[in-house]
Formats: structure tokens, sequence, C-alpha cells
């Protein structure tokens, strides 16, 4: 059995699957329910959807295609996108999502996160921050789908929204995302040592060793990735796939021991 979970993370705009590089520039990929489908069929744990336009559009994920995701899914689900109210995380757990993810309004409205987790439970309340790295080594963290700065440090972002009642804190590297070169072990690390909830590490994902070095060297409880799930080869042609069962418990068997 797997000690540690890894997950595809899923975007979706315009109610297709989208993929980015560095947030930018997202390429259709296809159907939400037809990667559904296939990750089915790949025995895959769990799901994350994140809607890179609602919040732009100042929207929650659309609730109509979320319960069609739910009802295809045989993993549990995680969505986000635009969530600022308690209603829309009443709405997208009654569609079939067993945990919200949360990011800009967690930023904007800090105590919103402990009045979710006080509603609904710290196990359905994600906390997603996005973070870029600078030239001289310091962190900050972006909201509005990585294109607003906040002067803020994720280490302390993800302190405070621990104390506020997040269950899992999702953490993405602006600057690997869809890069295919490997995580950002030392922000993982960072973060993942100043908090006791766990942590998933995203973005930069290349390779089967990529997950055993965050997990081990960062410290990740789960790590979460989308290019390496649905690109393959250099040309980067469209291959929605997932490892074998056999081959992750080979790799991460001895993760944490």
């Amino acid at each position: 059995m797997l000690k540690a979970r890894v997950i595809p993370c899923l975007l979706l705009k315009n109610k297709g699957l989208v993929k980015t590089v560095q947030f930018k520039e997202p390429r259709y990929i296809g159907d939400p329910i037809n990667a559904v489908w296939i990750f089915n069929q790949k025995e895959v744990d769990e799901l994350i959807f994140l809607d890179i336009m609602a919040t732009k559009e100042e929207r929650k994920p659309f609730i109509e295609l979320i319960s069609k995701i739910s009802d295809e899914c045989f993993m549990p689900l995680t969505v986000g996108g635009g969530i600022r109210r308690v209603e829309d995380i009443k709405e997208l757990l009654n569609a079939g999502a067993e945990k919200v993810s949360i990011n800009t309004y967690a930023v904007e409205n800090p105590s919103f996160i402990k009045e979710a987790s006080d509603v609904f439970g710290s196990q359905s309340i994600v906390v997603s921050i996005d973070a870029k790295r600078y030239k001289k080594g310091s962190y900050e963290v972006f909201t509005h789908g990585g294109t607003r700065p906040t002067g803020i440090d994720p280490v302390s972002l993800a302190v405070q929204m621990e104390a506020m009642g997040a269950g899992e804190i999702l953490l993405n590297s602006i600057d690997r995302d869809g890069v295919m070169d490997g995580y950002n072990v030392k922000l993982v690390r960072k973060v993942s040592d100043a908090i006791n909830i766990p942590l998933i590490a995203c973005g930069g994902a290349g390779k089967l060793e990529d997950f055993a070095n965050v997990i081990n060297a960062g410290h990740a409880s789960a790590v979460a990735a989308g290019s390496f799930f649905v690109f393959h080869g250099r040309r980067r042609a469209v291959l929605i796939n997932f490892p074998a069962k056999e081959e992750l418990e080979l790799l991460l068997r001895q993760t944490g021991e």
C-alpha cells in the first residue's frame, strides 16, 4: 500500500480540460469526463479539479459540471475556484465533492477558513497556495490565478491557514508549473516543516523519481501533478495516463521510513 498519495491535478476552463505552463497559455486537453473515465480505469485514488477562470469571472465552479464529474468519479474529488461563501462550499459538497480548495479568498479573508472549517470540518477544507520564487531566493504568494502579488511569504500563510482550521495545504510552484523539471523541493520543505497538517506538493513533476524526491527531501505528505499525467514525449502529445500501482509502490514504498 502506498504511503503517499499521488494525485492528478486537472485544470478547468470554459468547462474543458486545459494545461498551463507557469500559469500561462492554457492549452486545451480534452473533455474532463473522458479524463475521469481513464483515471477510473487506472484506479487513481484521488482527483483535484481547479477552475482557473472562476475567480477572474467572479463566480464559483460550474455546479452542473462538477455534479457530472462526481457522478463518473470512483475516487474522492477536491474542487476549487472562486469559492467565497459557505453556500458555495455546501453546493460543491452536495454536488459530490469531498473537499474544496480555497485560494484567493483565503488570503483576502483568512477568517473565512475558520468559518468554513467550523461548519464543514477541517477534513473538507484545503487551502491552495500559489508561490513564485525570486532570484534572491525569497518567495511570494500570488492570487487570482497567479496574477496578483500579495507580499506574503508562503510559509507564514500556511501557518496562518493551519491555525484557522485548514485540513490540508496544496502548495503550487508557479515557476515549475508545466515545466516538468522537478518540484521546488526547497520551498516544499520550508512550508511542510512549518506546519503539522498534510502538504500536497504540486508543480514540476516530470518523472516518477520526482515524486519520491519531494516526499523524501521535501517532506511532502502527497504529490499532485498535471502535465505528467496528460502529456507524452518530447512533443507533449496529449495522452492521459497514470502509472501502474505496482510501479508507484516499487518507487514509493520506502518513503517516510
